[in-house]
């Protein structure tokens, strides 16, 4: 696999399983991870992975799985700092980076990522764009030019409902 795994010092947070992520670094683990499986990736189809890992981190770990915001845009849910480093590409596939990677994605978090991203990656960006439309996070705060919060509780209690 791509990523090497490393140990760090771990916090307190960490020992009591509460590690926050970045939502960089878990959108360049899911870019690879999806690169490594030879399936294309857009900025658009990696929102949307982002939001769903981000709804089944709350759901079955009641905790989020990175600390950024999650906005409704016109396109379903979005990472902003996510989306700015990658619009570069515009609606193309987002490439691999060369270097080997250490990761520090603990391993039981990798196994849910990976098991989230396996489900979205079978739809089209598109298709993950309908899902999304359909669901009261994006519903309830979406206002066309706006970018208003989706919160975590939001996420969390639609996702639970839905079980």
């Amino acid at each position: 696999m791509l990523y090497n795994f490393k140990n760090k010092q771990s916090t307190n947070l960490e020992k009591e399983g509460k590690m926050v992520y970045d939502a960089l670094e878990i959108a360049e683990y899911i870019i690879d991870y999806c690169n490594f499986k030879s399936v294309p990736i857009s900025n658009l189809k990696l929102q949307k992975i982002l939001y769903f890992v981000q709804a089944e981190f709350l759901v079955s770990r009641d905790k989020p799985c990175f600390k950024d915001e999650i906005q409704a845009w016109d396109f379903g849910p979005v990472i902003p700092r996510v989306y700015r480093k990658y619009k570069i590409y515009g609606s193309g596939n987002i490439p691999s980076r060369i270097q080997s990677l250490f990761c520090l994605i603990d391993k039981k978090d990798i196994e849910l990522i990976n098991d989230m991203t396996d489900q979205c990656i079978k739809y089209t960006a598109s298709e993950l764009v309908e899902i999304t439309h359909h669901q009261s996070p994006w519903i309830d705060n979406y206002a066309l030019n706006c970018h208003h919060k989706i919160s975590n509780n939001e996420i969390k209690n639609y996702f639970k409902e839905i079980q």
